[in-house]
Protein backbone atom coordinates (compact mmCIF):
# COMPACT_ATOMS: atom_id res chain seq x y z
CA UNK A 1 0.00 0.00 0.00
CA UNK A 2 3.02 2.32 0.50
CA UNK A 3 4.44 1.72 -3.03
CA UNK A 4 0.68 3.27 -4.38
CA UNK A 5 1.18 6.57 -1.92
CA UNK A 6 4.54 6.85 -2.99
CA UNK A 7 3.74 6.31 -6.77
CA UNK A 8 1.02 8.78 -6.49
CA UNK A 9 2.86 11.93 -4.67
CA UNK A 10 5.61 11.16 -6.87
CA UNK A 11 3.28 11.49 -9.99
CA UNK A 12 1.94 14.54 -8.38
CA UNK A 13 4.95 15.99 -7.59
CA UNK A 14 5.78 15.59 -11.41
CA UNK A 15 2.76 17.76 -12.41
CA UNK A 16 3.46 20.34 -9.94
CA UNK A 17 6.85 20.65 -12.00
CA UNK A 18 5.14 20.45 -15.40
CA UNK A 19 2.79 22.98 -14.78
CA UNK A 20 4.95 25.34 -12.59
CA UNK A 21 6.16 26.73 -15.98
CA UNK A 22 3.05 26.71 -18.09
CA UNK A 23 2.07 29.36 -15.11
CA UNK A 24 5.17 31.60 -15.75
CA UNK A 25 4.57 31.92 -19.72
CA UNK A 26 0.58 32.50 -18.85
CA UNK A 27 1.35 35.67 -17.71
CA UNK A 28 0.79 38.22 -20.52
CA UNK A 29 2.49 41.27 -20.92
CA UNK A 30 1.19 44.60 -19.08
CA UNK A 31 -1.30 46.05 -20.97
CA UNK A 32 -1.52 49.65 -21.35
CA UNK A 33 -5.25 51.07 -20.60
CA UNK A 34 -5.57 54.63 -20.67
CA UNK A 35 -9.37 55.94 -18.52
CA UNK A 36 -9.84 58.61 -21.32
CA UNK A 37 -13.88 59.48 -22.98
CA UNK A 38 -14.60 61.82 -25.64
CA UNK A 39 -14.66 65.32 -25.11
CA UNK A 40 -11.53 64.88 -23.13
CA UNK A 41 -8.31 66.68 -24.02
CA UNK A 42 -4.99 64.80 -24.07
CA UNK A 43 -1.63 64.42 -24.32
CA UNK A 44 -0.52 61.59 -26.04
CA UNK A 45 3.38 61.01 -25.47
CA UNK A 46 5.05 59.13 -28.16
CA UNK A 47 8.35 57.59 -28.48
CA UNK A 48 9.72 58.38 -31.78
CA UNK A 49 12.50 57.10 -33.60
CA UNK A 50 14.56 59.29 -36.39
CA UNK A 51 17.81 58.74 -38.30
CA UNK A 52 20.64 61.72 -37.82
CA UNK A 53 21.95 62.82 -41.03
CA UNK A 54 25.18 61.10 -39.57
CA UNK A 55 23.68 58.19 -39.49
CA UNK A 56 22.60 57.71 -35.95
CA UNK A 57 19.93 56.41 -34.61
CA UNK A 58 17.70 58.60 -32.21
CA UNK A 59 15.08 58.19 -30.12
CA UNK A 60 12.59 61.39 -28.26
CA UNK A 61 9.36 61.55 -27.18
CA UNK A 62 6.39 63.71 -29.35
CA UNK A 63 3.56 64.76 -27.33
CA UNK A 64 0.25 65.41 -29.40
CA UNK A 65 -2.21 67.58 -27.60
CA UNK A 66 -5.99 67.10 -28.87
CA UNK A 67 -9.78 66.67 -28.41
CA UNK A 68 -10.86 62.68 -28.16
CA UNK A 69 -13.25 62.34 -30.55
CA UNK A 70 -14.29 59.07 -30.57
CA UNK A 71 -13.40 55.37 -29.16
CA UNK A 72 -13.66 52.26 -30.60
CA UNK A 73 -13.08 48.66 -31.37
CA UNK A 74 -12.50 45.68 -28.38
CA UNK A 75 -9.75 43.86 -26.72
CA UNK A 76 -6.67 44.47 -28.74
CA UNK A 77 -7.72 46.51 -31.52
CA UNK A 78 -8.93 49.02 -29.36
CA UNK A 79 -8.53 52.56 -30.44
CA UNK A 80 -9.02 56.17 -29.80
CA UNK A 81 -8.87 59.55 -32.68
CA UNK A 82 -7.71 62.09 -31.53
CA UNK A 83 -7.95 65.56 -33.44
CA UNK A 84 -6.25 68.67 -33.09
CA UNK A 85 -5.93 72.42 -35.17
CA UNK A 86 -2.25 72.68 -36.30
CA UNK A 87 -1.97 76.48 -38.07
CA UNK A 88 -5.26 76.46 -39.36
CA UNK A 89 -5.69 72.70 -40.16
CA UNK A 90 -7.34 70.20 -39.31
CA UNK A 91 -5.16 66.67 -37.92
CA UNK A 92 -6.73 63.94 -36.61
CA UNK A 93 -4.27 60.40 -35.45
CA UNK A 94 -6.00 57.23 -34.96
CA UNK A 95 -3.99 54.87 -31.94
CA UNK A 96 -4.14 51.73 -30.92
CA UNK A 97 -4.60 51.49 -27.24
CA UNK A 98 -1.94 48.77 -26.89
CA UNK A 99 0.97 50.76 -28.71
CA UNK A 100 4.06 50.06 -27.27
CA UNK A 101 5.47 53.40 -28.15
CA UNK A 102 2.70 55.32 -26.19
CA UNK A 103 4.81 56.14 -22.98
CA UNK A 104 2.16 58.17 -21.24
CA UNK A 105 -1.83 59.77 -21.92
CA UNK A 106 -2.15 62.60 -19.93
CA UNK A 107 -5.64 64.09 -19.58
CA UNK A 108 -5.98 67.67 -19.64
CA UNK A 109 -9.65 68.84 -19.25
CA UNK A 110 -12.84 67.38 -20.08
CA UNK A 111 -16.14 68.83 -21.79
CA UNK A 112 -19.13 67.82 -21.57
CA UNK A 113 -20.91 65.84 -23.97
CA UNK A 114 -23.38 63.30 -24.41
CA UNK A 115 -22.78 61.59 -27.36
CA UNK A 116 -19.70 58.81 -27.65
CA UNK A 117 -18.41 59.76 -31.61
CA UNK A 118 -17.80 63.74 -31.85
CA UNK A 119 -17.13 63.72 -35.48
CA UNK A 120 -19.30 66.53 -35.63
CA UNK A 121 -16.37 68.30 -33.78
CA UNK A 122 -14.69 68.98 -37.41
CA UNK A 123 -17.23 71.74 -38.44
CA UNK A 124 -18.01 73.28 -34.55
CA UNK A 125 -16.55 76.82 -34.08
CA UNK A 126 -18.12 78.03 -30.52
CA UNK A 127 -16.35 77.78 -27.42
CA UNK A 128 -16.44 74.19 -25.18
CA UNK A 129 -17.33 74.54 -21.95
CA UNK A 130 -14.42 72.89 -20.43
CA UNK A 131 -13.27 72.52 -16.46
CA UNK A 132 -9.84 70.88 -15.71
CA UNK A 133 -9.44 67.53 -14.31
CA UNK A 134 -7.54 67.70 -11.04
CA UNK A 135 -4.84 65.53 -10.89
Amino acid sequence: MTDTNDKIEEVKAAEVAVEAPKAEAAKPAKKMRWDIKPGMTVKVHQKIREITPKGEEKERVQIFEGIVLGIRGAGASKTFTIRKESYGIGVEKIFPMDLPTIVKVEPVRQAKFKRAKLYGMKNYTKKLKETAIKA
